[in-house]
């Protein structure tokens, strides 16, 4: 019978949970691609355009006019790149989401470089574009950063 120490076996905890929400936003970020590349099509553009401008929704602040004004501007051309980048993104969560759920060495330092490289923007984005979910995004990267820095400096059973 193997017994596990108890720091391994809590660690093994952590990291699934951190696994988990990396699963999350891989599936997020596929149906993200998936609607981007649907919108691709000049028709489906259209008819979200057409859906957007004659939905009646008590509308106090424009949101719904903004988001007509920015998919406009934007244009179906575009989606095909936005699609592009959220499947990149999704296959390096995926990455991160496997290798942590397999507890393996690498997994934690890549995820550590992965999510720290977007700290910077996190953190301008929070700063100067304030929003509560941008604050928690950056608040939870820094935790999972620090969690994940602090599991892979700990020296390791061999078995």
């Amino acid at each position: 019978m193997k017994l596990i120490p108890p720091s391994e076996s809590r660690h093994g905890v952590g990291l699934r949970v951190i696994a988990i929400y990396e699963a999350i936003k891989t599936i997020g970020l596929i149906l993200v691609a998936l609607a981007a590349f649907h919108l691709n099509r000049t028709q489906n553009f259209d008819h979200l355009m057409h859906w957007l401008e004659h939905l009646s929704l008590a509308d106090s602040n424009g949101l719904r006019w903004k988001l007509v004004d920015l998919l406009q501007d934007m244009g179906p051309s575009k989606f095909e790149a936005i699609g592009i980048v959220a499947l990149a993104y999704a296959l390096i969560f995926g990455i991160e989401g496997i290798g942590l759920w397999l507890g393996k060495r690498w997994a934690e330092w890549f995820t550590v470089i992965a999510t720290g490289s977007l700290i910077p923007l996190e953190l301008y984005e929070t700063l100067y574009h304030f929003g509560w979910l941008k604050l928690a995004t950056l608040v939870g990267n820094v935790a999972i950063i620090v969690y994940l820095v602090r599991v892979a400096l700990q020296p390791r059973n061999p078995n």
